[in-house]
């Protein structure tokens, strides 16, 4: 008699969510950064994609360090105000550690940072429910970029195609998505089959804190409002 998956064993080392302990170990690496760098940003993400960023940040390894995570526990090491900082003027820095965002403490001048940063674009095939950049509709007649053995599963994804001599036929015009409106399940993988890249993996710069020095990046974005919030 075939066992119960409900009766399974589970070893709880691997259900345990990261604890106390590994929320400090981030707070105590930050605060030896703040000491160990010259200077520290807050950058924001587009369409994360963690390989590249790894390769991003193996680049920087012997100047920079990074730190992506829990927003509340790096705001926690910076210190979230006056009274709480570890270092002079380090609060504003913690205040705009919010949404897609995360931590870079270097030892590169600011102006090799901004040409890093601002230079930094990598085109990626877009996950569902990502927003499409354009519309992309195929034309009736053959698809040579496909073989035989694709027509099922082109069907499964909604293409209204057939077999005409071994050959995959598109039987009528199809829009795969609109410009403007997320992207299903099936408009992703025929956009990845069809090679069309819509996803741009961007780091921005919001802004930069030195021993004595804050600046602003993001546009509209003021000191007093932070001093305010």
């Amino acid at each position: 008699m075939p066992k119960s998956k409900r009766n399974r064993a589970v070893t709880l080392s691997k259900t345990k969510k990261k604890g106390k302990e590994h929320k400090e170990n981030i707070v105590n690496s930050i605060r030896e950064c703040a000491e160990k760098y010259s200077s520290v940003y807050v950058f924001s993400f587009e369409n994360m994609r963690n390989l590249k960023f790894k390769e991003f940040r193996d680049q920087l390894k012997s100047s920079s360090r990074f730190f992506l995570g829990s927003n509340k526990v790096m705001q926690v090491a910076l210190g979230r105000s006056v009274a709480d900082e570890i270092l002079p003027g380090l609060h504003k820095i913690s205040k705009l550690v919010r949404g897609d965002s995360g931590l870079c403490f270097t030892n590169l001048s600011k102006e090799e940072v901004q040409r890093l940063f601002n230079d930094y674009e990598e085109y990626d095939f877009a996950r569902t429910g990502s927003t499409a950049t354009e519309k992309v509709e195929l034309q009736e007649g053959p698809l040579d970029q496909f073989t035989h053995e694709m027509e099922p599963f082109l069907r499964k994804q909604g293409m209204p195609v057939r077999l005409n001599r071994g050959v995959v036929e598109l039987v009528s015009d199809f829009v795969v998505c609109e410009e403007g409106k997320p992207l299903s399940p099936e408009a992703a993988r025929i956009l990845r089959l069809l090679g069309i890249k819509m996803a741009t993996f961007r780091l921005n710069l919001i802004c930069r804190w030195s021993p004595g020095e804050f600046e602003i990046y993001r546009e509209g974005l003021e000191e007093s409002d932070i001093e305010s919030s």
